[in-house]
This record gives structure tokens, sequence and C-alpha cells, in this order.
């Protein structure tokens, strides 16, 4: 696909976990090229540097009208880079929108608040002759999909990138995975369940949140069987949400049963004890053994444990790591760190058995 010049506003949330839509964008999209960051916190750095401390080349300017004087580069698309509270366009990131659109951008929103729904906007970008992209609008009821069992025809090895609660990480993970095995000379694929993994460029896949719940299963169902019809990939790896036990939104079944996954890895924050944005509700999370043990009740194996190292020592995460491998007899690794690639010749042996 061609990849449109775009940037993206963060509006004071780069450097901030509400920021993790953007967060993907920087470290990679097939869908976009991302040119500029639009943060008045972070303005005068690198978008990367900002992130991860890697230099990539991604300046961040503190307004829509600094990019338009001084980048020297134009722009087709900006893009909503923060999940806001309660998914609501508030007025400043309102006002941001319209800038935005009077200087000819057309705009992709992931939000649950649709810039399509606010009259003013909409006009504004018809006028214009601009495109308004909400990632989150539901598809008509005539293209979604009742499970029906068709699952059974999928062959590749299906790896449900699960976790023990929500942001932690679970689609860059999955994406690094897809990219290891590509990487290493087979053919992988990554079905997306929330509007990020879109916005990165992955092919096939549905958002999750915004499908009525008698479909979820189906169309879990059909994104991957339509993946496998159309490329034959050698393995499918499917973006978790939110994990099994939050109680603010319960979700990692359809993964499991529904898409008939053959095993699980399992993305965990060893620093954090409730689940974000919970912590009045005496909910905790999981010891990882336990979890381990549920999605094997489920009926997936949980063969690797990904590790989301914010506010860890590099030491203390190396230690977590080695003290989960011996109580769980499986690799744990520091995906962002180390990267993915010792977790290879599992995935190996599951593509040579599926091929038996």
């Amino acid at each position: 696909m061609e990849k449109k010049n775009t940037l993206i506003i963060t509006a004071g949330y780069l450097n901030s976990s509400s920021g993790k839509t953007a967060h993907g964008l920087i470290r990679g999209t097939d869908r976009f090229n991302i040119i500029g960051v639009v943060d008045e916190k972070s303005a005068g750095k690198d978008a990367g540097e900002v992130l991860d401390g890697k230099h990539r080349n991604i300046p961040v300017y503190g307004t829509i009208r600094e990019f338009i004087q001084s980048s020297g580069q134009k722009a087709e698309y900006c893009v909503i880079g923060v999940a806001t509270k309660g998914g609501v366009i508030p007025d400043a990131l309102k006002i941001m929108l319209r800038e935005a659109l009077e200087n000819g951008f057309s705009l992709v929103n992931g939000l649950h608040d649709y810039v399509s729904d606010h009259p003013d906007l909409a006009q504004l970008a018809a006028s214009k002759g601009l495109e308004i992209i909400d990632v989150r609008k539901p598809k008509k009821f005539k293209d979604l999909h009742f499970w029906n069992g068709k699952i059974v025809e999928v062959k590749c090895p299906k790896i449900a990138v699960l976790g023990t609660d929500c942001a932690l990480g679970k689609r860059t993970t999955t994406r690094l995975l897809t990219e290891a095995m590509n990487q290493a000379g087979y053919k992988a694929e990554m079905i997306y369940t929330g509007q990020t993994g879109w916005m990165q460029g992955a092919r096939y896949g549905f958002i999750f949140d915004s499908t009525l719940n008698d479909f979820i299963s189906g169309e879990m169902e059909h994104a991957v069987h339509q993946c496998w019809t159309e490329v034959k990939p050698d393995i499918i790896f499917i973006e978790g949400q939110s994990s099994l036990r939050n109680p603010s939104g319960p979700a990692g079944a359809e993964w499991i049963v529904s898409a008939a996954a053959n095993a699980a890895i399992i993305q965990h924050h060893p620093v954090r004890k409730q689940y974000k944005d919970m912590e009045y509700y005496p909910a905790y999370l999981p010891e990882l053994k336990d979890e381990v043990n549920l999605i094997g009740i489920y009926g997936a194996p949980t063969v690797g444990i990904t590790l989301n190292t914010a506010k860890m020592k590099q030491e203390e995460a190396r230690a977590y790591a080695q003290e989960q491998e011996k109580i769980l007899g499986i690799p744990v690794v520091l995906p962002l760190e180390d990267g993915l690639s010792s977790l290879i010749p599992i995935f190996e042996k599951m593509i040579a058995d599926s091929r038996k």
C-alpha cells in the first residue's frame, strides 16, 4: 500500500501511557509515513527518543502551525495518537482537529467519540473535500459474521498474545513476533483487534471493542480464516485485548476458544499490582503461574512470557525473568530490550508439526 505522509497529534501526552496509539505508530507502521508529532510538552525533541531513547528522525512540534511553517514537508493526514479518558474528544483536542482540517489535513481517529458525529468538523471536512476516518465505527450488520466452525480449515499454528491487564504492550509484542518470524524466513501474519493495529497496517482483523457481542466470536473466526484462505501464512499471531480477569472488560476466551488458538504468549508487567486505572477496586493481577493454568484450562498451552519492563531497573527485570523461568519452565523474555528471536525455535517446531 502507498504510505501517505502523516502527522500525529498527542496534545501533551506523548510521554505517557495515554499516548499508546502514537507509540505504536512511532515504532512502525505500514499504512502511514510518520513525519512528525504535535506535542507541546516534548516540542523540539525526536519522538523516538521521547518514547524509548531511540532516534527515529520523527521531530516533535509544539503546534500544527509550527509544523507547517518549519518542517518543509506536507502531510495528508493527522492521526489522533492519544487515548483520552472515556474515549471522548475534549474541547482542547477538538480545537486542534479544526485547525488540522482548516489547513488541509484529513483526520484519522481511533477514539470511541467519532469525529464524523461532530457536525461542525464533518461539515468543514466536506467543504474542503477532506477525509474523516473513524476507525472504531462498527461494521454494517450485513458485513458481520457469526461463528460457524470454519476455523477448523485453518491449518497453520495460531498464537494468542494475551496479557494480565490492558495497556501492557500486547499489540507491540504481537507485531514484534510477526516481524521476527518473517525475518526468520517464514510467512507470518498478525490479526489486529484494535484501532492501532489497523493504523499500523495489519491486513486482517477487526475492532474488538466496537463489535456487537453476538458477533465477536464470528468476527474473530472470520479474520483468521480469511487470512489463512488468502495468503496461507506459516503462522498467525492474534493481538490480545484487556485480560481474562480484568473486571472492567474481561476478554480472552474468544482468542483461545473461537479462534482455536494452538498456544498463547502472555504479556505481563511485574510491578503492576492492580488493574490499570482501577486502584480503587479490590481486584489484583494474578500470579503468572495462575494465569498460565487458567489459559491452559481454556485449552491453550502458554509457550512463553513477555515482560513490559516500564518503571523497572533492567537488572530487576532480568532477575524476575530468571525466577519465573524456573517456576514455569518456559521462556520469559524482554521484547524491547532483547528481541524475540529466542522464541523462534518454539514456533518453528509448531510449524513443522502442523505440516505433518
